[in-house]
């Protein structure tokens, strides 16, 4: 069946159903003398997981019958969204298994073992074969895709709900890009309940194919540098995603490493708040926006998407250094 986005009452039905699972976040304003754009962020790095993949993965599990998890589930991902599946099969009583890349981040495959999950390490061209193909030798339980799944897509959506709940009017809305499913869940959320909210797609400059993509006016690749930013930016876009993404993103912002650390280094300076490299990614481009003045946005807000970040690397960061 062709992948399709979810409704407005898709998402609301997840909302409700995911609940139990997933928490209600905060949404905080930033302070520090912004006058002229009014930043808020939504904090998902408050979820159980500190990240907002438990809403797509508690929403994929609880539209599946319990006879289809009877042999468990699996997911292909770096990090965050293995985790969100992890934490589901363990309240559900299920076994889960992981497939990640080679490069996976230490702390993140850790906080899957601690969660009962399976952790399978591959080299990085045998895991995105696993992760477009939702096949991997050995395993047969449900795969659950981290962004190119409906009802994944439709749980992330509810943080949009949220965000509209708490602010009533908000001029954009910054979301970290990896492969596009809280972007799209998000934009098709808040564009349904006021059609003229902005979502921008935030990228870090040393991985970003949208930007290119758009530039482009079709799929692309280009040349990826891992970075201390592992939560979004590949070698290319998902041509599944593609279309939907075109449809709904009124644009990219890049921002750059420094950019990104230095808004990390902020939110634990000022905040308290410990966001990992793509939260800080979406916070860096609201302060450049502030900062340029230019932008014709009063309100937006940004989604700190996550804080499972290596604690020494974000000990550098808050002590001024770029890992």
């Amino acid at each position: 069946m062709p992948l399709a986005l979810p409704t407005l009452d898709e998402i609301r039905e997840a909302r409700a159903r995911i609940a139990g699972t997933a928490m209600r976040t905060p949404l905080a304003r930033l302070g520090g003398g912004r006058r002229d754009l009014e930043i808020f962020l939504k904090l998902e790095n408050r979820q159980p997981i500190h990240s907002f993949k438990l809403r797509g993965a508690a929403n994929a599990m609880a539209l599946t019958g319990e006879e289809a998890l009877d042999r468990g589930v699996w997911t292909a991902s770096a990090g965050n969204m293995a985790q969100g599946v992890a934490w589901c099969a363990r309240e559900r009583g299920i076994s889960c298994s992981v497939v990640v890349p080679d490069h996976a981040p230490r702390n993140k495959i850790d906080a899957v073992e601690k969660l009962g999950g399976v952790v399978i390490k591959v080299p990085f061209a045998e895991w995105w074969e696993a992760l477009t193909s939702g096949h991997f030798a050995g395993l047969d339980g449900l795969y659950i895709h981290p962004f190119a799944d409906t009802a994944v897509m439709a749980g992330n959506g509810t943080i949009a709900l949220e965000i509209l709940d708490d602010m009533k009017t908000v001029d954009a809305i910054l979301v970290p890009y990896g492969g596009g499913g809280l972007a799209c869940g998000i934009a098709v959320a808040a564009q349904a309940l006021s059609p003229s909210i902005k979502v921008y797609a935030i990228e870090v400059s040393t991985a970003a194919p949208l930007t290119a993509s758009l530039a482009a006016g079709a799929p692309t690749t280009i040349t990826y540098q891992r970075s201390f930013v592992d939560g979004i930016g590949s070698g290319g876009v998902s041509e599944v995603m593609w279309p939907f993404v075109r449809s709904l993103i009124a644009g990219t912002i890049v921002v750059s490493l420094s950019e990104v650390a230095a808004a990390i280094k902020m939110l634990a300076d000022e905040h308290g708040i410990v966001a990992e490299g793509a939260a800080g990614a979406s916070v860096a481009a609201a302060l450049a926006m502030a900062s340029s003045g230019t932008s014709g946005f009063t309100r937006v807000a940004c989604i700190v998407s996550g804080g499972n970040i290596d604690m020494d690397v974000h000990a550098a960061i808050v002590r001024g250094e770029v890992p």
